[in-house]
């Protein structure tokens, strides 16, 4: 498979305090990858690197063969990598649509439109004139993920979907993401659910303390060596 987009001895640092010590990680077009790892590990850091949102060195980061590394994050958007973020982050005074349009203002062409989004979340259209925040929690992260297929990115980077969720929104929301890698989308999640990050994914990365401390064939890495690398002991 053809790499998309791979990291090189990636670092980052809040201030002073170093979070990401060298993460080498690579991700082949087409490919459904998650990150796991417990808290304070680095898998939000390393997500906010490939955006933009935390800066990394320019060669650090390779997207398409381009170095991208410490570029803002509307033009790594333009580009072709799209965040889900921790969270939701929902512009609080606009409705659903309204949310899920500003995903598209990079007009990158591509097969992800409200039309699509809809048939995919049918609730949306129902509650399309709501403010986005009022909201259940599964609902508001069904915009989220919404709105970053608006901006038809080739990488959707997918923060702590299932976090906070109810096990059966869970569900739903996973049960949209082969709808979503059918048409040739590249994947990265990071998940705490161990579980679910095995299930629907190719390839996991495991991370301790902003370090890479295992990474494999999601079907071939055991309880034991993921406790391992999660953990450390």
């Amino acid at each position: 498979m053809t790499q998309l987009l791979a990291t090189h001895g990636l670092q980052a640092w809040y201030g002073d305090a170093q979070a990401l010590f060298g993460i080498d990680f690579e991700l082949a077009k087409g490919e459904l990858v998650a990150v796991i790892g417990a808290n304070g590990a680095g898998k939000s850091t390393f997500l906010k690197c490939l955006a933009g949102l935390v800066r990394a060195k320019r060669e650090a980061i390779e997207f398409k063969g381009e170095a991208i590394g410490g570029l803002p994050a509307g033009e790594i958007v333009r580009r072709g990598l799209a965040l889900v973020p921790e969270g939701r982050r929902l512009f609080p005074s606009l409705s659903v649509e309204e949310n899920l349009l500003m995903g598209g203002l990079t007009r990158r062409a591509g097969p992800w439109n409200l039309e699509r989004l809809y048939a995919l979340f049918p609730i949306l259209q129902e509650k399309r004139h709501v403010p986005g925040t009022s909201l259940s929690g599964g609902q508001q992260q069904m915009v989220a993920l919404g709105r970053a297929l608006m901006s038809n990115p080739e990488v959707l980077l997918c923060d702590e979907l299932s976090l906070g969720l109810a096990p059966i929104v869970i569900r739903e929301i996973y049960a949209a993401m082969p709808a979503i890698t059918g048409e040739g989308m590249t994947v990265v999640i990071v998940e705490q659910d161990v579980t679910m990050a095995q299930r629907v994914s190719q390839r996991i990365y495991c991370l301790q303390e902003g370090r890479v401390s295992l990474q494999g064939r999601s079907d071939q890495l055991t309880h034991s060596q993921i406790s391992q690398a999660y953990f450390g002991v």
